[in-house]
């Protein structure tokens, strides 16, 4: 464990001779590389840790990685946020749910999926074919009648006991076999039961799994087979300097079924980045196959595919293929590598132009890298709240988006709130950790300019920023016109009362609307929260007894406040954790409201 000036570890390493390598990283001979050169220029102190075993030292390694997320040391971040497909086999008639996370809970994921409606689609598509159910059995068996899913063959509905649980049960099985792309499989299972079906002359089973059938064969014709063999990832990797891309292929039963895409900044050398990438990406809740591609060697192969065949509970494999289909794999996925690297690099090119033109426009005394945008929502001076939209590089960064319930303020008045925002924003006493904005962008005209400006005069900040306002575009009403015309969207710049009209639609205007329009949905969408939260505490937590628990499990039960006014006495008395008293107590308040 390497450490800087501070103590903090910044790089933490592992290998069957620590003397060898790091002397390595000291002898000038032995290693030229630059970045090794930088690292050690800020390196005073090194730690040593022994282990027996090379397994334990991946183990220790990625333990501290996690822990301490040295500076040096690859941080694995997705280049966008994935869907998977989530069920457990073990709950009682199980169904699908879309999820973004993936903890080990005991339950199967299925995927990545770039976006939502990509994994909406598939688990449509699959419920057509295999008809699960669509909702909370406890939302189903509370329905006097099957839902409008089963009248269309879209359910089996479970929860009136129209499917016993074992015939449920190989629905699931079906369907978790054609998401891991095993269908020639599922097709074989399937023409089996109707085999069976039919010499006992149950026609209408067999029937059902002639249907099944027909939709499944219909995906199945359309996939080719890569690979004669089981599951397979291949590793594509591309390097410019620093900036690695990684690409995963996955093959599943011998069929291509999808692929991920990694961005990450990384200073060492391609041997350790890639068993880093293993390490972080196997260690989650993923799949991992009997087979692993890779495109080139690395010190501890072996024990890191003792680690995943641990992990898996079978044997794994950590191949360099040298020739034949797989070499030519591994070789297409360096190449979706290569290829997402240009892609994102053309995206960021693009972005930075338009903040270079942004600049020159507004005549900004700086390139906006980094953009802030704050925004008030409230009614009368209730629930008022702020909120601050960041965008970093030309793009939403929303791990830095921030919002703020307003404590000092009583009553409507946006500016005393702006102000109570930007003071807990730019605190005197922490300014020296907070990272400054190069623009903030202000919702309004002239007159919201010059208020915030005095703000940042008041605080001490007056250029230490750019700091501009965006007026909205204004509907024209004429009398003598049919047609309905609109003024141009106009920004105010300090010390100038005419606004600069950029041209409508140009991509300066349309970054600027957009961070505005994000942080006003940003501050609407955490004011309907607290208006919400209000609303439900007004009805529920104000009665003596009910505290959190007893409200969670009324919503769970009930499932909104209007049910719950609508239950009789005997219902709410149903309720875990209610008793006589406190349920008289909900029924009496609850009327009472």
């Amino acid at each position: 464990m390497m450490r800087d000036a501070a103590g903090d570890i910044i790089y933490v390493g592992k290998a069957r001779s620590l003397r060898q390598r790091v002397r390595s990283y000291f002898n000038q001979s032995g290693d030229s590389r630059y970045h090794v050169k930088f690292l050690m220029a800020k390196v005073v102190d090194i730690e040593v840790v022994l282990t027996d075993t090379e397994k334990e030292a991946l183990l220790l390694e990625n333990t501290l990685i996690k822990q301490h997320h040295p500076r040096y040391n690859l941080d694995l971040k997705d280049d966008k946020t994935y869907f998977s497909l989530r069920i457990d086999p073990h709950e009682s008639f199980a169904r699908f749910t879309i999820v973004r996370k993936r903890p080990r809970d005991g339950a199967l994921y299925f995927g990545p999926y770039s976006s939502g409606s990509a994994a909406r689609e598939v688990l449509r598509q699959m419920i057509r074919m295999f008809p699960l159910r669509h909702y909370p059995l406890g939302t189903c068996m509370s329905r006097k009648r099957p839902c409008l899913y089963h009248q269309i063959g879209q359910c089996s509905a479970p929860c009136h006991g129209l499917i016993t649980q074992e015939a449920y049960a190989v629905l699931v099985d079906g369907a978790m076999l054609f998401l891991e792309g095993k269908g020639r499989q599922l097709v074989a299972e399937f023409k089996r039961r109707m085999a069976d079906a039919s010499e006992q002359m149950l026609y209408e089973e067999a029937a059902r799994w002639r249907n099944l059938l027909r939709s499944i064969e219909v995906t199945v014709e359309k996939q080719k087979v890569v690979l004669n063999c089981g599951d397979s990832d291949i590793v594509g990797f591309y390097r410019d300097g620093s900036r690695i891309e990684l690409a995963l292929l996955f093959i599943r039963a011998g069929v291509l079924s999808g692929s991920r895409l990694f961005n990450v900044s990384w200073e060492l050398d391609d041997e350790t980045a890639i068993s880093a990438f293993l390490q972080q990406y196997y260690a989650g809740a993923v799949f991992i196959p009997e087979e692993i591609l890779l495109p080139l060697d690395f010190d501890g192969r072996t024990a890191l595919a003792e680690l995943f065949g641990e992990l898996k509970g079978s044997k794994v494999s950590l191949l360099i293929p040298q020739r034949g289909t797989k070499c030519e794999l591994v070789a297409l996925a360096g190449k979706n590598a290569m290829s997402a690297y240009q892609e994102r690099d053309g995206k960021e090119a693009a972005a930075e132009a338009v903040l270079v033109e942004l600049s020159k426009k507004l005549q900004l005394g700086r390139i906006p890298q980094r953009i802030e945008c704050y925004d008030i929502s409230t009614i009368q001076g209730r629930f008022s709240v702020g909120s601050c939209a960041v965008f970093t590089a030309g793009k939403a960064d929303r791990e830095n988006y921030r919002h703020y319930r307003i404590q000092t303020v009583i009553g409507q008045d946006d500016f005393a709130m702006l102000r109570e925002v930007f003071l807990r924003r730019f605190r005197v006493d922490n300014r020296e950790n907070v990272i400054l904005p190069d623009m903030v962008v202000v919702d309004g005209g002239i007159g919201q300019l010059n208020a915030v400006q005095k703000i940042l005069e008041e605080l001490g900040l007056a250029g230490s920023f750019d700091l501009v306002s965006l007026a909205k575009s204004r509907v024209l009403h004429n009398a003598s016109e049919s047609a309905v015309s609109k003024s141009d969207e106009r920004v105010f710049l300090p010390g100038r009362k005419n606004p600069v009209v950029l041209r409508q639609n140009s991509k300066p205007l349309l970054l600027l609307a957009a961070i505005r329009d994000e942080a006003h949905r940003l501050a609407i969408g955490y004011h309907r929260k607290l208006r919400g939260k209000e609303g439900l505490a007004s009805g529920i937590e104000k009665i003596p007894g009910v505290g959190p628990k007893r409200r969670v499990a009324l919503l769970k039960h009930f499932g909104s406040l209007q049910r719950i006014k609508e239950a009789t006495f005997e219902d709410i008395l149903s309720v875990p954790g209610m008793n006589r008293t406190i349920a008289e107590a909900v029924q009496r308040g609850l009327q009472d409201d």
